[in-house]
């Protein structure tokens, strides 16, 4: 992740914590997913720490919060970096954000569900990532990695264009078809303990 590594140290003395865990194991557990969800939000790394930070402390500083559940609890959290997003946005200049927080909180919770962090779904996509040929991963690293250009990948891999713009079309399918049948896979399982 980042520079994020303990916020809990970093907080103010006169924050109590009103909920069953303390402000470090709410950090603890809430940190990584909050700050994946404010970079899918569209955040650089800096602002998506920032804006984490900025939302534990606001949450832990309000008088009467109370934890319902770690799920409720990591709504909440998102409900409130996205709020701070947004006056961010309108204190530098910008009229409104891009994306509403309903259709990606949507997506947030289809794509991490009962994982608060995220963790397994970069897991997921981590081992899909390895079952593409070598040429695929080349050059969707090329491209999502090293920005590079599609004429910079088909030169790469000695192929037109056209035919870097077919692999990688075909890459990103195979990718999301191997994460989505592992998270309903994980999904179904997780049902089925209930």
């Amino acid at each position: 992740m980042t520079s994020m590594d303990d916020p809990a140290n970093d907080l103010p003395d006169e924050v109590q914590c009103h909920q069953d865990k303390t402000p470090e194991e709410l950090i603890r557990t809430h940190q990584a997913g909050l700050w994946r969800y404010l970079r899918m939000l569209g955040c650089d790394a800096s602002m998506a720490d920032d804006l984490t930070q900025e939302a534990f402390l606001k949450v832990l500083r309000r008088d009467g919060f109370t934890q319902h559940s770690d799920l409720a609890t990591a709504a909440y959290l998102r409900r409130t970096a996205h709020n701070l997003l947004v006056s961010m946005h309108r204190k530098g200049g910008r009229k409104r954000t891009s994306y509403t927080s309903d259709p990606l909180d949507e997506i947030w919770d289809r794509w991490a569900g009962r994982d608060l962090t995220g963790d397994f779904a970069v897991d997921c996509l981590r081992e899909c990532m390895q079952a593409l040929t070598e040429r695929a991963q080349m050059a969707l690293r090329m491209r999502f990695g090293d920005e590079a250009s599609r004429s910079s990948i088909a030169e790469a891999l000695d192929i037109t264009e056209h035919g870097a713009r077919n692999l990688m079309q075909r890459a990103k399918q195979q990718l999301r078809d191997c994460v989505q049948q592992r998270l309903n896979e994980r999904n179904s399982n997780d049902d089925g303990n209930e």
